[in-house]
């Protein structure tokens, strides 16, 4: 059975920084692209990072360039995002995804998700 167990969120002050993790276990950690996304308030869930299983080739949408940050241990099997200058507009249920990249329309797995909250 797959898992994918994220931590980390919580409440922060605009301009703050909160760390991210996402556990996996019940696959290959090898075998998938992992990646985070987010759905914020009455939006739609939208990709923030991905970071691929062999090259560890990063893509970051816009609004995360040089802000945030993903990365990934293939020994511990976890896949983490730094997030720095946080804005209010960043507050979101942020999701871990793991991809299949052995096939064109690899099986997806998501995780329950993490509520991150920029506050004053």
């Amino acid at each position: 059975q797959v898992q994918l167990v994220e931590s980390g969120g919580g409440l922060v002050q605009p301009g703050g920084s909160l760390r991210l993790s996402c556990s996996a276990s019940g696959l290959t950690f090898t075998d998938y692209q992992m990646g985070w996304f987010r759905q914020g308030p009455g939006g739609e869930r939208e990709l923030v990072a991905t970071i691929d299983d062999s090259t560890h080739k990063t893509n970051y949408a816009d609004f995360a360039k040089g802000r945030f940050t993903i990365w990934r241990d293939d020994v511990e099997r976890k896949v983490d995002l730094q997030m720095s200058n946080l804005k209010p507009q960043d507050t979101a249920v942020y999701y871990c995804q793991a991809r299949d990249s052995r096939a064109i329309g690899g099986v997806v797995y998501w995780g329950q998700g993490t509520q991150v909250t920029v506050s004053p």
